[in-house]
């Protein structure tokens, strides 16, 4: 007797239950109706008719793949849209699907995953240091950092790009035109197409992130395609991979589609899964420690390996608990198989459904069934999941990455990743809420994570910033230091034959067959492998045989199902008498009914008809990551004494050695910022020696895919110079190869270690830094002798303008000048700030040379207002001027103000530029932006440069360059000599010859020039007022008047629009 599948809401007429469910929360809304109408129930949707499932029992029938399949729901079928029959949102049997993923499986096979590693973990450190370098009070955007560690793993490791989103403020586009993309989606899904069609807006905004995400996949392809390599990754499989079954090879649309199914699903979910775990250690302290603890056991304080992570239970757990309580993938649809013949349809045993019927599959309350998790379902408990606990759950009681062939094929990439992850943040941090009263808040595109959650990160106990960066840069350099396994068969001094055959659509089983051929040649073998299939009617009698398989959803394996058919049509014959093999099997135990099922069945089939069992079947489980682990064990144990009982041994020559190519990588230690390594390739003086100011140029190599425009700067953190560094050591009377040890105060100095004072004094602190007040103050308390005190005290009053500020008199200056001051060393330091970045305009374009920057600055080495025979000596130009080509030195690149760049519409808008000494940097960029632009056949509005300097015969900077790109149209140069301006027209300073040549000047503004200034204030200062005078003389003549003010007003609208600036001290 059946039942009718009891009524949701009412709804209205036509639109049905619309009004229910909000677009912008669809999750929260199917829950709360859940919690209404039950476990089961009926909702209707424009479009579609729905049953909603939010109970075990149902959810574990819908699961039979016999009966049942993916259904693509509404909001899904919209994000067709962007990636079409891509593997995760293609139709049942669609053709496409079926190549792209027979050839896609293997690219996340569990070998290919474990030789990701090293990548993963060098996107985790970069997470790890940003948090450690921002130091406790540090406000932790979760969800967003989450994201680019994610996304940048996904894309390093499948797709060998980087996307460097921890080295930007901003997000990387792609993920700004994801998100819109599914937020829309989901809407759409829930629009009628009539609605669709009239919001034309979001229309256009919805198809320009489909644009988008489309071309930046097709840039990481195309990159492949014109700089090919051998990377066992998803894009070669995508591009160089053949359907194994029908011989095909993946279109372009088809691949193009799924790089961004890639980039969506492999950090989307991974991302929120890794949010919601760490709002939930946040949460409970106790699970913290537990977790940390587990850390401290198994992987110590050194650096994290591949093998650690499958030796982590709780931390396991914690993962599939907080997937269970907020599976980020948390609805799906499914229907019968379209040709099913099953008539009636019963679900439940009760209920009667049509063919083409939608299930909506709501996975948090499925987790949630008190049938199967008891009355505490809604608490989070990880020890429910442990292995022994996990294993007695009901088949598809937990199943966050939907099920059987249309599962997540990245599981084990995202699991490797999510562990690796937590373990790295929780040996190195502890966690707390930024609000205390936070509550968790869902945050829905197509999946969830959690909205407005903000955490603090403190460094644990024993652990500083330097020291975190330098044990992360050894372990990095130890993984890169290590090359790949590489399959090696065994070379050949053995006389013995031994086959292994192979099936498994993930290659794991072939790495293992390759790992066996190398131990093969220690113990006197020669090994041949192939797939199973090659061993059809054809298994070998006299020599040994290991086969090595996995189940695929208890099938065999692609390359492998002709063999098993064929053992199965043996009928124990006898026919394979004489046959001597063992059987080692792969799997995961998650699948728990197929789990293993293809290893017995040979096993079993080979027995039964005459094969003779020489060692008892091996087996590893994916679930515990751990299979290399396991086959070396099963071998060692077991295969190769039973092989020499069987066979003897023969013994080789020696070990089949390796030709091994070790590479390092250099890696920044540096004081809280976030720098990269450059190496400089070009240092040289662009002034005669008459010149009392040197003013350098500097070429360097940028790190890979450090990228910049033109305008923009360059940060350099610098050393402090040996001199500096003398005198301190001078001052306080210490040997140069003091030590200190901090006990005890707040510094950016390590603590509680010993430390060379010459590298806290050159890395740490800043020594030329003009004295505080407060300093100051310290100096004169500290100063025993009455009268010089009181001589003192007048330079924290009255005179600490004139004799600290202007004089840029530092600490070490005034402890210099009263040697008595009794201060130490410790208050010293303690007084001085932290050694910060210095930003230098880049004088380069990246239209020259992407990998290429260089900067153009003034050596800083002048008199010291202290007289008394010292030098003043800026850190940062110094420091720079004494680096020589192949020297390392740590830059970032910081954007300049978004107006401080080259117009857009380079044909139709003139440029004025003005510059005085180093000023000219961003112009020498844009201008060799021009130079290649011209170059490439394009016809530019004309640019005009205005260059102050002293003298054009001492420090006219890229004159030959200026003369050259002059002649060829590139620029017009207007020069300024302050010290010869009989060769300039008799304009001394820029602001006078941009004053003289005002009728140019005003003909290019008046066709919409914009006006770029760089130099001294006092430059910046001098053309502004010059400007004013122009347009107040502009207004005479056309016979109207304005005043100071009006042509104040009149300026200030300009900037940042028609004239930005860029002013140094």
């Amino acid at each position: 007797m059946t039942e009718p599948i009891p009524n949701g809401p009412p709804g209205l007429p036509l639109v049905g239950n619309v009004f229910d469910v909000d677009p912008r929360d669809s999750l929260l809304s199917i829950i709360h109706l859940c919690k209404i109408y039950g476990p089961v129930f009926r909702l209707r949707l424009p479009g579609s008719d729905e049953i909603v499932i939010a109970e075990h029992s149902l959810y574990d029938e819908l699961c039979d793949e016999k009966r049942f399949t993916k259904k693509i729901g509404a909001s899904l079928d919209q994000v067709r849209n962007g990636v079409h029959d891509g593997l995760f949102t293609a139709y049942p049997h669609e053709h496409n699907w079926e190549v792209a993923h027979r050839i896609l499986v293997p690219a996340f096979g569990p070998l290919s995953i474990r030789n990701m590693f090293d990548e993963m973990h060098d996107i985790s450190i970069q997470l790890v240091l940003k948090w450690a370098r921002y130091g406790d009070e540090n406000v932790i955007n979760v969800t967003d950092d989450f994201t680019r560690l994610t996304l940048d793993s996904i894309a390093l490791c499948a797709m060998g790009t980087r996307f460097n989103s921890f080295y930007t403020q901003e997000m990387n586009p792609f993920v700004t035109a994801m998100v819109d993309f599914l937020l829309e989606s989901g809407r759409r899904g829930l629009r009628s197409s009539f609605v669709n069609s009239w919001m034309r807006s979001s229309e256009k905004k919805y198809f320009e992130n489909i644009e988008l995400m489309r071309s930046m996949a097709m840039k990481m392809v195309e990159h492949r395609k014109a700089n090919p390599n051998n990377k066992k990754d998803l894009v070669n499989a995508m591009l160089n991979g053949k359907d194994p079954k029908t011989g095909e090879k993946m279109s372009d649309d088809s691949i193009a589609y799924n790089m961004i199914t890639f980039l969506i699903a492999g950090h989307e979910t991974t991302s929120g899964t890794l949010s919601f775990l760490f709002y939930r250690l946040c949460s409970d302290p106790r699970i913290m420690e537990k977790a940390q603890k587990e850390v401290d056991e198994v992987v110590g304080k050194g650096p994290i390996t591949v093998e650690h992570l499958s030796k982590l239970p709780y931390i396991n757990a914690c993962l599939r608990e907080t997937l269970r309580l907020t599976p980020t993938a948390s609805q799906g649809f499914m229907s019968a198989w379209p040709e099913s013949k099953e008539d009636p349809i019963i679900i439940g045993g009760k209920y009667r459904v049509d063919h083409n019927q939608t299930f909506r599959l709501v996975l948090p309350m499925i987790h949630r069934d008190p049938k199967v998790y008891g009355d505490d379902a809604e608490e989070f408990k990880p020890e429910r999941m442990l292995d022994e606990n996990f294993k007695k759950l009901p088949k598809n009681a937990w199943k966050p990455f939907g099920n059987g062939q249309r599962g997540c094929i990245g599981r084990d990439f995202a699991w490797q990743e999510m562990l690796l992850c937590i373990a790295m943040l929780l040996q190195n941090f502890h966690f707390r809420h930024y609000d205390p009263n936070y509550k968790l808040s869902i945050r829905q595109t197509l999946t969830i994570k959690p909205k407005g959650f903000f955490m603090y990160a403190n460094l644990r106990p024993g652990i500083d910033v330097s020291t975190l960066e330098k044990n992360l840069s050894n372990a990095q350099m130890k993984h890169e230091a290590t090359p790949p396994s590489t399959p090696i068969r065994g070379t050949s001094t053995a006389k013995k034959l031994m086959a292994v055959f192979f099936g498994g659509n993930m290659g794991t089983c072939e790495s293992l067959a390759q790992k066996i051929a190398q131990s093969a040649a220690d113990h006197g073998y020669q090994v041949d492998i192939k797939p199973l299939d090659d061993a059809t009617s054809d298994l070998p009698k006299d020599v040994p045989i290991l086969i090595i398989s996995s189940s695929y959803e208890g099938e065999p394996p692609d390359n492998a199902g002709q063999f098993v058919h064929w053992l199965e049509d043996l009928k124990s014959s006898g026919t394979l008498k004489g046959v001597k093999y063992g059987v080692f099997g792969c799997g995961n135990r998650d699948w728990k009914a197929t789990f293993q099922r293809i290893p017995k069945l040979i096993d079993s089939l080979l027995e039964e008809n005459g094969g003779k069992r020489i060692v008892n079947r091996g087996l590893a489980d994916a679930a515990d990551n751990d299979i290399f682990n396991d086959f070396e064990k099963w071998e060692d144990n077991s295969f190769w004494p039973q092989i020499s009982k069987y066979f003897g041994e023969v013994k080789s020559e020696g070990p089949v050695g390796l030709d091994v190519e070790v590479s390092t990588t250099l890696r920044s230690s540096h004081l809280r910022q976030d720098v990269r390594e450059a190496i400089v390739l070009k240092n040289e003086v662009l002034t005669s020696s008459d010149d009392p100011a040197a003013k350098r140029y500097m070429e360097l190599k940028l790190p890979t895919d450090m990228e910049y425009r033109a305008g923009d700067y360059l940060a350099v953190l610098p050393i402090n110079t040996s001199k500096t560094i003398r005198r301190v050591f001078k001052r306080f009377g210490l040997p140069w190869d003091a030590n200190i040890t901090i006990k005890s105060g707040a510094t950016v100095i390590p603590k509680d270690r010993p430390l060379p004072l010459r590298d806290v004094l050159s890395s740490y602190v800043e020594l030329s830094q003009p004295a505080t007040r407060k300093n100051v103050r310290v100096i004169v308390q500290s100063i025993p002798d009455e009268t010089v005190r009181h001589e003192a005290e007048s330079l924290a009053g009255d005179s600490f303008d004139s004799e600290i500020t202007a004089k840029r008199t530092s600490v070490l200056d005034l402890l210099e000048k009263y040697p008595s001051s009794t201060l130490t060393i410790g208050d010293f330091l303690a007084m001085l700030p932290q050694l910060r970045l210095r930003q230098y305009s880049i004088s380069s374009s990246p239209l020259v040379d992407p990998g290429t920057v260089s900067i153009t600055w003034s050596v800083l080495d002048e008199e010291s207002y202290q007289h008394q025979g010292k030098r003043f000596l800026g850190a940062a130009s110094n420091y720079l001027s004494n680096l020589e080509p192949g020297d390392h030195v740590h830059i970032n690149v910081k954007s300049s103000h978004a107006s401080f760049h080259l117009p857009l519409d380079i044909e139709n808008t003139p440029i004025i530029m003005i510059a005085a000494g180093t000023g000219i940097a961003p112009f020498h960029g844009f201008i060799q932006e021009r130079v290649k632009q011209i170059e490439a056949g394009r016809t530019l509005a004309p640019a005009l440069l205005f260059f102050g300097c002293r003298d054009p015969n001492i420090d006219l900077l890229f004159s030959t360059e200026l003369d050259e790109w002059s002649k060829k149209g590139v620029v017009d140069p207007r020069y300024a000599f302050s010290r010869a301006n009989d060769k300039s027209n008799g304009a001394k300073y820029v602001q006078d010859r941009f004053w003289q040549d005002r009728k140019e000047v005003g003909e290019l503004f008046g066709k919409g020039a914009k006006v770029y200034v760089c130099g001294h204030s006092r430059c910046v200062e001098g053309v502004a007022e010059a400007g004013k005078r122009m347009k107040k003389e502009y207004e005479e003549k056309a016979g109207r008047s304005i005043n100071d003010e009006g042509a104040d007003e009149w300026f200030r609208a300009l900037r940042n629009e028609r004239y930005m600036t860029d002013a140094f001290d």
